[in-house]
């Protein structure tokens, strides 16, 4: 049994209803994995193993009880954005290093009631601020497919643990591309959904009209399996939407390639910076759609050059509403021996946030300022309604919109962009999330230093069950969902 790791969901899932192994033997692997392996990859933060084995052998016990659903027994990863009940959830930050949830958020518990086994908690930028999971305050994780780089940001830890097979698969949050961009720079599938479609329940705030959580794994069929336990209605949240949820499973391929309309915006591809061994790529996948039977229809999505600007004030407005909360009164860091109230939270926070967390607090509060509020947040969000009103447009002629998910592979650990260079890498991502659309990033190659490149497919609201049937469909025609760094080829 030393291979288990190169199951997909669907192996595990009826291996261990056909008891070819037991959820605890499953577990046990993994964990051995972490242990050997982790020590270069960097990913988790916190391993739960004693937890983890108890709620592996439940699992057994349910199954063999006949109460067992389709994912009981499998393993799982999540975000240290998400609450665990009894396990410290960090966000990244030294703020929270001390804090321990009283609840499970509700992706957390609905993993439970499915049966997952939860193996730990996973690395990230600090309050899910970056591109690359270097503004952690537990240091950088390293992209598995090369250590001296980036796994991206920044759900950085969750790609990096199911690159390197240290996890099935992982759950993770997309605020402006932190689920596509990092599975883009792993070489794996990654779902952004609508929002409102999954809970934000329990997910520690970075910017809550733009915050959304979905599954990252190898392929879309995995992420199908996650996504049937995630998404759903919570009255916890009221930004939670009643709308009945697909089995994403059953219908993935439920999608007819022939005839789909891919929509290619012509602004995306001419952007200054799109590396071209990326363009390639992309451009290779698209062919190979287009000899599936899809059609590329060339579009115009003329908002292109308002993106970076729009998110970078409505985004770190948010942020700064978000995190007054931490100012060392009621949990989280607290400064020792204040002087006063007003020593205790200036030095709180200025010791408990990161750089980059203070730089946005920082842009946030000046956007939202008296005097500045109508001149720049106000005239964001009008902004933000002609970027959306822009991709509305553009579905009235296309099923999908084909988009790099990044304009690079992933950077250099220790590379020292400027907050501006990090900032503008964002380009194809943050419009999805301005205008709370789904997208999904799907591996279609690598570039000439063998690192991976991502093809993101946007769609129209509540169409993620038409997004992993397109990239289920392409990946049974092609295998770089299949590839894997040679840290995952190695066994425990």
């Amino acid at each position: 049994m030393t291979d288990l790791h190169r199951l997909s969901i669907r192996e595990l899932s009826e291996g261990l209803a056909g008891a070819k192994f037991s959820s605890r033997e499953l577990t046990e692997h993994y964990l051995k994995r972490i242990a050997k392996l982790d020590t270069q990859v960097k990913s988790y933060v916190t391993v739960t193993a004693e937890q983890a084995l108890a709620q592996a052998d439940a699992a057994d016990a349910a199954i063999k009880a006949g109460t067992a659903t389709a994912l009981t027994g499998v393993p799982i990863a999540h975000k240290d954005i998400f609450c665990t009940q009894g396990i410290k959830t960090t966000a990244g930050s030294k703020m929270l290093d001390n804090f321990i949830s009283p609840y499970d958020a509700t992706v957390v518990a609905k993993g439970k009631a499915a049966g997952l086994v939860t193996l730990g908690k996973v690395n990230m930028d600090e309050f899910a601020m970056g591109s690359t999971s270097e503004n952690s305050f537990y240091g950088a994780t390293a992209n598995p497919w090369n250590l001296g780089h980036v796994p991206g940001g920044s759900s950085g830890g969750s790609a990096a643990a199911v690159a390197a097979d240290l996890a099935p698969f992982a759950t993770g949050t997309d605020t402006g591309g932190s689920i596509r961009q990092p599975a883009s720079f792993c070489g794996l599938t990654g779902l952004k959904p609508s929002y409102g479609r999954v809970s934000r329940f329990g997910m520690i705030a970075y910017a809550s009209s733009l915050d959304q959580g979905g599954p990252m794994a190898r392929s879309a069929e995995d992420c199908a399996y996650l996504m049937n336990v995630m998404a759903g209605h919570d009255a916890k949240d009221s930004t939670s939407i009643e709308k009945d949820v697909d089995d994403y499973v059953a219908n993935l391929n439920g999608t007819a390639i022939q005839g789909l309309r891919i929509g290619i915006p012509k602004q995306y591809f001419n952007v200054a910076g799109l590396d071209a061994d990326v363009k390639a790529r992309v451009e290779e996948s698209l062919k190979k759609l287009e000899d599936m039977g899809a059609t590329l229809v060339e579009i115009d999505l003329n908002m292109t050059e308002a993106y970076v600007p729009t998110y970078y004030l409505i985004a770190p407005a948010e942020a700064s509403s978000n995190l007054q909360r931490y100012d060392g009164v009621r949990y989280g860091y607290r400064a020792e021996n204040p002087v006063d109230l007003m020593d205790l939270y200036k030095r709180s926070r200025s010791e408990g946030f990161g750089a980059e967390v203070q730089r946005r607090i920082l842009i946030g509060t000046y956007a939202l300022s008296a005097g500045y509020y109508d001149a720049y947040y106000v005239k964001a969000q009008k902004v933000r309604r002609l970027i959306q009103q822009d991709f509305l447009k553009a579905f009235e002629s296309v099923d999908v919109i084909a988009a790099p998910a990044a304009p690079t592979t992933a950077y250099k650990i220790g590379a020292n962009l400027s907050p501006v260079e990090m900032y503008l890498g964002d380009i194809y991502t943050i419009a999805v999330n301005l205008a709370g659309l789904p997208a999904i990033n799907a591996p279609v190659g690598f570039d000439k230093d063998n690192l991976p490149v991502g093809l993101q497919l946007i769609g129209n609201y509540w169409s993620e069950s038409q997004l992993l049937s397109v990239v289920h469909q392409y990946q049974q025609a092609t295998d770089w969902h299949t590839k894997r760094a040679a840290i995952a080829e190695e066994n425990a």
